[in-house]
C-alpha cells in the first residue's frame, strides 16, 4: 500500500511541460511568421534595424523554449 502511494506521489510531482510547449509553439509560429514575410517582402527586415529587431527576438523565443525545456526536465 505505502508503495502505491509513493508512485501516486511521484505522479503528481511532476512538472508540467506546458510552459515548454508554449514557448516552443511560439518560436515555430516566429518562424513560419519569418518565412511568409519574408517570401513576400523583397526587402526584408528592412535595413539593419530590423534585422537585429528578427535577431533579438528569435534569441529570446530559443532561450525561453531551452530555459523552459531545461526546467521542467
Amino acid at each position: 500500500m505505502p508503495l502505491a502511494l509513493l508512485q501516486i506521489a511521484a505522479e503528481e510531482a511532476e512538472k508540467s511541460k506546458v510552459p515548454f510547449f508554449v514557448a516552443g509553439g511560439l518560436f515555430a509560429a516566429w518562424a513560419i511568421v519569418l518565412f511568409v514575410v519574408g517570401m513576400r517582402t523583397r526587402t526584408f527586415p528592412g535595413g539593419q534595424s530590423g534585422e537585429r529587431t528578427v535577431i533579438a527576438v528569435s534569441v529570446v523565443l530559443m532561450v525561453a523554449a531551452m530555459a523552459t525545456a531545461v526546467i521542467t526536465a
